[in-house]
């Protein structure tokens, strides 16, 4: 098959991608001059550098990626009319790049109104809007939105992002997640509360946990709160009760293998293969996701050439990872 016929032929969905991390820099630079954002550069060429990794370049944590990174795509988009263009760019383009006909895509609105300077409810439903403009322009995809907690916040906040969510859970928005790096003052435990309220009121659950942090936490996660899905969850391969767990309560891992090598989560090829295998291997279902296609300059269609190259995963497991994605989406009118 060419890679046309593979960029066209094959329906694709993608679980796991950032709006921070999804947006053309093309599109954040006139968005930026639109908004009248001081950026710390004058020349675009510097400016695509600075928000997307370049051939070399890796952060060695996930602050590290935040710092250089997110703290200026966020900061771009904290506008009702930055979010509809960010929200309507990444559907439209992961169409036409990958034919990516179903199309999960998450934020914090919280860190989008620029410190409550903006209203919650303004940001959602600017991002309502671009997606369902985007569905528009192209009726052959569907797509939802996931809104994101954070490790940083506090319960307080978490809780408010929480009951946005479920406002406008019947306009698009179709999942909860949270995200964000390692922090002292957050408690998984305490968090279990507010997934089990997004639960009743019938929201979908990933969390990111197992891409870095404790095996414990991890484990309270698939054995305690028990989501739908897990961003990443990775460490899962250093215990096989967890494994397990994820078998068991049939927990989805989103796994994005670009992102984790860039991120200095797993350090060679090698590393990626063994963890991948056994997860497969295992029996643990798997999907293949991008985490930002723009930052890591990628796509679902470039993730799954990869596997191939490398001899991580063959043609016909990953239709079966493609078959998971679509099976293990919060979107049901598929």
């Amino acid at each position: 098959m060419t890679l046309e016929e593979r960029q066209k032929n094959i329906k694709r969905a993608e679980l796991h991608t950032h709006l921070g991390s999804s947006v053309a820099p093309s599109s954040l630079w006139a968005i930026a001059h639109d908004e009248g954002i001081r950026l710390p550069m004058k020349n675009y060429w510097e400016f695509a550098d600075m928000i997307t990794m370049a051939k070399g370049k890796k952060n060695a944590t996930l602050n590290e990626m935040h710092n250089n990174f997110f703290q200026w795509t966020e900061l771009i988009q904290s506008s009702p009319n930055a979010v509809y263009q960010s929200v309507r760019s990444v559907i439209s383009g992961g169409y036409r790049k990958c034919n990516l006909v179903l199309q999960e895509l998450r934020f914090n609105p919280m860190f989008r109104n620029r410190q409550g300077e903006r209203d919650l409810d303004h940001i959602i439903t600017a991002a309502i809007h671009g997606m369902e403009k985007a569905m528009l322009d192209y009726p052959q995809v569907k797509a939802g939105l996931i809104v994101m907690m954070d490790r940083t916040l506090t319960f307080e906040q978490n809780e408010i992002i929480l009951k946005k969510a479920i406002k406008y859970k019947n306009r698009g928005v179709i999942g909860i997640d949270v995200a964000g790096p390692q922090s002292s003052e957050f408690s998984m435990e305490e968090t279990s509360i507010l997934f089990e309220k997004a639960r009743q009121a019938g929201l979908g659950i990933t969390i990111h946990t197992g891409e870095e942090g404790s095996l414990e936490e991890l484990d309270y996660v698939v054995h305690k709160i028990k989501p739908d899905r897990i961003g990443h969850g990775i460490l899962a391969v250093k215990d096989e009760n967890i494994m397990k767990g994820l078998v068991e309560n049939d927990i989805t891992l989103e796994i994005c293998p670009t992102s984790n090598l860039l991120n200095s989560k797993v350090t060679t090829v090698d590393e990626l293969r063994n963890i991948i295998r056994t997860l497969f291997d295992f029996g643990v279902k798997i999907t293949i996701n991008t985490d930002g296609p723009e930052m890591y300059k990628t796509n679902v269609m470039k993730e799954e050439d990869f596997l191939l190259e490398n001899n991580i995963l063959k043609e016909e497991e990953l239709e079966i990872c493609r078959k998971n994605a679509f099976k293990a989406s919060f979107v049901r009118e598929v």
